[in-house]
């Protein structure tokens, strides 16, 4: 039995090798690798720091197109309510600590802050839900898609207003979360700050991946992906589950802004960034997989990183968009094509 399975494991792994997400991901080890060897440790470094977050962000927009079918313009207006909520509840915590620097908070208090904008941005989802989408949804399913992204474009617009009309327009950032030496991995010295923001987003995603294969909410939710009256057969509550897939995505996309807010201070249009990666990653990955937007997210990450190390940093943007049109044009439904039915299919 047991050479059976071994034998069957290993002829689904040479499958996938030779299927192109096979292909892409071989590659890329291989060419962060190589780029690694080249130009030093730093390159597979910021990569993987960087690919962590982004993961976060695309997981929440993949998790929006695949199961509400809604094209997320405004999914970074939810990373600037995480960087917004960790700037005003990490200030006081900091406060805190420079008077107390034996306190716990020293350790907790960057732990507190990002929970707290996780909280913030999950409630900022429920409200878009009920508030916004949801009478759309009960007004017009017809043209659904291009209402939606209509719809999404003005709340993003409408956010970013009403963060410059009650915060302002200035920058407000922190030097660091976590203060101390920093930490040394092939040769390159890394900020406690961002090891401990790829811990946390590793952490995040596998506790994501874990409740979405095993759990029954999760299950739930993979069902009203595939088909929405199939799901409404078995008894399973549509609200509830469209409610709860809005605030997972908005949620995520706040941790990743209260993650790195050391790197993102918070302004009003601080989210535009991360929202055009999040967007390459999900045209990369295929509309609606989530689960593909992680490594997607990683590959992304790497094309940018190699763009400003051998191109420059003014085109940062312009070769992962080069990217996108060609696979648009070749692969429409991405390199790891869709596990489930995105906002072309249904």
């Amino acid at each position: 039995m047991a050479e059976q399975l071994e034998k069957r494991f290993w002829e689904r792994f040479l499958k996938w090798c030779k299927s192109l997400a096979g292909i892409a991901v071989i590659a890329t080890v291989v060419i962060a690798l190589l780029a690694t060897f080249d130009r030093g440790g730093y390159v597979l470094v910021n990569t993987v720091v960087t690919g962590g977050m982004t993961a976060l962000v695309a997981m929440g927009l993949a998790l929006t197109l695949g199961v509400l079918n809604i094209p997320m313009f405004a999914h970074g207006e939810y990373f600037m309510i995480g960087t917004l909520v960790a700037y005003y509840v990490f200030t006081p915590i900091s406060n805190y600590i420079n008077t107390h620097p034996e306190s716990i908070l020293v350790f907790w208090g960057p732990l507190i802050t990002i929970v707290a904008a996780m909280i913030v941005g999950a409630l900022a989802g429920v409200v878009s839900e009920v508030l916004v989408f949801s009478p759309l949804r009960k007004r017009s399913r017809e043209n659904w898609v291009m209402n939606s992204f209509l719809l999404t474009v003005g709340l993003s617009v409408v956010m970013i207003n009403a963060h410059q009309v009650f915060f302002g327009a200035d920058f407000k950032g922190i030097t660091h979360y976590w203060a101390g030496m920093p930490i040394t991995v092939m040769d390159v010295f890394i900020s406690r700050d961002r090891a401990i923001a790829f811990v946390l987003a590793a952490v995040v995603v596998a506790t994501f991946w874990f409740f979405m294969t095993y759990t029954r909410t999760g299950r739930a939710i993979r069902a009203v992906s595939q088909d929405e009256t199939g799901a409404l057969m078995v008894g399973i509550g549509l609200k509830g589950i469209l409610l709860l897939t809005m605030s997972l995505s908005c949620a995520l996309a706040a941790i990743a802004g209260a993650g790195l807010l050391f790197m993102y201070p918070s302004y009003p249009s601080v989210g535009l960034e991360p929202l055009y990666m999040a967007w390459f990653v999900v045209i990369l990955a295929g509309l609606g997989n989530v689960l593909g937007a992680v490594m997607g997210a990683f590959m992304v990450a790497l094309l940018k990183v190699l763009t400003i190390e051998y191109i420059g940093s003014g085109w940062d943007f312009v070769v992962p968009t080069a990217l996108i049109i060609v696979i648009l044009i070749f692969k429409p439904s991405g390199i790891f094509g869709s596990e489930v039915r995105g906002v072309l299919d249904k």
